[in-house]
């Protein structure tokens, strides 16, 4: 079980002794972000868990940056938030640009303020998340086991009651060690061992245009404080700022006829963005180069075996949602888990799992893909169109967007709140396609109504006015905490309503204190004895 340590002789030490056979609940294969969450979650329930990968310890490069409102949420509620807050630098603003110029700023603060707590981006490298992913893992008890790789999945029954389960064949320091568990989450990248040895496809494209990504050092020519966008006539340029010194993420398309035969290099990227964008570095920390997927996993669950994370998705960085969609993959899948192996709701139940976040994926890979078309298009109406917005609609936007009515909506999309669930199958028949305001959704912010979600329990909220005697009637009737909460802000709450919420975060239900215990009773995925 790894302890934490950053020596390499401690952790390699840390790992050294997994020999024999293993068992465990749920396998998490893939120690990045995606896992760490995941196995963290699990841990926080009371799930037994093992985790993975065949690396030596947690990544060193920066990688992944952006930090969105929802995750932001989730790390609230795993109680990790103020070291995000402590570690990260906030984005304040776009700065939207074309080429050189810079047409002014749009304050995050300004809009997403009546939405979420943490209205800004934060930027925390990759690495650092992956760090307090890890301490509060092995907080909680969590085994880790460092270069230990996936070599083959099998899958068998679980013991003698004839249940689906998993045999994995791992590698590792000292030899090939075996673990059985009931189920094997693959969080273990692009290239997944979990979903190759689960023949699931892998659907989509590969992009002919080379990314570059870059951390650079006394970066100038851009606005400080602020994510800045800029289009130009022959590449794409967008940074995201990481602190004093003129530290900044540089990340830039690169068409292929524009790319010289030997590939990009760092010296090459430095000409390259001062001649097109006036913006000069003197050096990068990190600097690579490489091509953008557009994928799919045409599954995200194969009997025992999930897939989450880039193991089941990948797009190109713009919009920095990578990480972000991998962790809240992660949050709703241990959470379903939980409710199978510690509170009796049936196998089927994980299916609601593809069911939530497939179509989150898709979305987010047709979004990203349509942007990644129009920045490196050499048709003439694209090559227009990224001279013509940022240069006319940029400088308009900024100075209107927040006093716009809805422009929350820009947030929501960006920071992943807006997302919406069908609860099941039945209830999107029903609903003719028409999407609630509330009920499957995350939890209407009222700013101070998010306490509660801490204990990663079942629950149910009640806004304004209902009386004190409903509530004991249903705190009676069920097994679930019962919180009545102010109703405050801008929320789409309704007073004297009651709200069944999930331990991820989203309404699950809704209903009149009249019809609360039948209706909750039955959203509940495990059965309840309802008393009274």
């Amino acid at each position: 079980m790894a302890d934490g340590m950053d020596e390499e002789t401690d952790r390699d030490a840390a790992v050294g002794g997994a020999t024999g056979d293993l068992e465990t609940e749920v396998l998490v294969v893939g120690a990045g972000p995606t896992g760490l969450m995941l196995a963290t979650v699990l841990a926080r329930l009371g799930v037994d868990c093992l985790l993975v990968d065949g690396k030596a310890g947690p990544t060193r490069e920066s990688r992944a940056l952006g930090v969105h409102a929802r995750t932001m949420e989730l790390y609230e509620q795993l109680g990790v938030v103020d070291r995000v807050l402590a570690e990260g630098t906030p984005a304040r603003a776009v700065a939207p640009g074309y080429g050189g110029r810079v047409f002014g700023r749009l304050r995050l603060g300004d809009i997403g303020s009546d939405v979420s707590p943490y209205p800004r981006i934060h930027i925390l490298e990759q690495s650092r998340n992956e760090r307090m992913l890890v301490d509060a893992y092995e907080g909680l008890g969590g085994e880790l086991l460092w270069r230990h790789a996936l070599d083959r999945l099998e899958r068998v029954r679980d013991g003698g009651d004839g249940r689906a389960g998993v045999l994995a064949h791992l590698a590792g320091p000292d030899g090939a060690i075996r673990v059985r568990a009931r189920y094997c989450v693959g969080a273990d990248g692009a290239s997944s061992e979990v979903r190759k040895n689960t023949d699931i496809r892998f659907e989509g494209i590969t992009n002919r245009h080379t990314f570059y990504v870059a951390d650079g050092v006394g970066v100038s020519g851009l606005a400080e404080d602020a994510i800045n966008v800029r289009p130009g006539p022959e590449d794409f340029l967008l940074t995201f700022p990481m602190g004093d010194g003129g530290r900044a993420r540089v990340l830039g398309i690169v068409r292929d006829v524009d790319t010289p035969q030997a590939g990009l290099t760092e010296a090459g990227v430095r000409a390259r963005l001062e001649r097109l964008f006036s913006v000069t570095m003197d050096s990068a920390a990190w600097f690579s180069t490489y091509r953008v997927h557009h994928r799919v996993a045409s599954a995200f669950r194969s009997g025992p075996v999930f897939l989450a994370g880039d193991a089941a998705h990948v797009h190109s960085p713009v919009g920095a949602q990578g990480m972000n969609t991998g962790l809240q993959d992660a949050h709703n899948l241990a959470t379903k888990l939980a409710d199978v192996l510690r509170r009796g709701a049936p196998d089927s139940y994980l299916d609601r799992y593809e069911a939530e976040r497939r179509p989150v994926a898709r979305t987010l890979v047709r979004s990203t893909d349509r942007v990644f078309a129009v920045v490196t298009s050499d048709r003439r109406i694209a090559l227009i169109l990224r001279r013509v917005v940022p240069t006319i609609g940029a400088p308009v936007a900024v100075r209107l967007l927040p006093r716009l009515r809805g422009s929350d909506r820009f947030f929501q999309y960006l920071a992943q709140v807006r997302i919406h669930y069908w609860m099941s199958d039945q209830a999107e028949r029903a609903s003719g396609g028409k999407r609630g305001r509330v009920v499957g959704r995350r939890l209407p912010w009222t700013g101070g109504n998010y306490g509660p979600l801490a204990s990663f329990q079942w629950q149910v909220h009640a806004y304004g006015a209902v009386p004190e005697s409903v509530l004991d009637g249903i705190r009676d009737a069920l097994p679930l905490e019962v919180h009545a909460l102010p109703l405050g802000g801008s929320a789409p709450l309704e007073d004297g309503m009651l709200y069944l919420v999930r331990p991820d975060g989203f309404v699950a239900a809704s209903a009149t204190p009249e019809r609360a215990v039948e209706e909750f009773a039955a959203a509940l995925p495990f059965p309840v004895p309802v008393r009274g």
